[in-house]
């Protein structure tokens, strides 16, 4: 017998309480993720154990990933790169810099929204916009 991974049953899973922002901020990872330390009181640090390394033409890009588990809660932060040496994490979204995760705790609307307007208070970020887990169409590649 043969067991076999359903996929989609492992992205649901994934995908449950989560919120996915997409952000336009065209500078490196590390001034974006130190500016977010900064100025919004994160304390994202780099997650080698998360890495994303996806396989095209026989080449390997690499993507990192940052976390950040908010103390005393079940909610984590994570911030993905979505651009490696010409390669894209999710290739429908090839304008967007980074991807922000939660994961965990369920938050509301309201705090969504207020994380947005945050964000946008980077003078580097350009864009920040929800994303609707119905227009990736590569959900895969943000497991870990």
């Amino acid at each position: 017998m043969k067991l076999k991974i359903d996929n989609d049953i492992l992205i649901e899973e994934f995908f449950e309480s989560t919120h996915l922002l997409g952000i336009v901020a065209p500078i490196k990872n590390y001034q974006f993720i130190w500016n977010i330390n900064q100025f919004l009181g994160f304390h994202f640090q780099v997650n080698h154990n998360l890495e994303i390394v996806l396989v095209k033409k026989s080449r390997s890009y690499f993507f990192s990933i940052y976390e950040y588990q908010i103390p005393g809660s079940s909610l984590t932060h994570y911030l993905y790169n979505n651009q490696h040496d010409g390669e894209y994490l999710l290739p429908e979204f090839k304008h967007l810099d980074f991807l922000w995760l939660t994961k965990g705790d369920d938050v509301g609307k309201a705090e969504i929204m207020a994380l947005q307007q945050s964000i946008k208070g980077i003078s580097a970020v350009q864009l920040v916009t929800e994303m609707t887990n119905e227009k990736i169409k590569h959900k895969q590649h943000l497991l870990f």
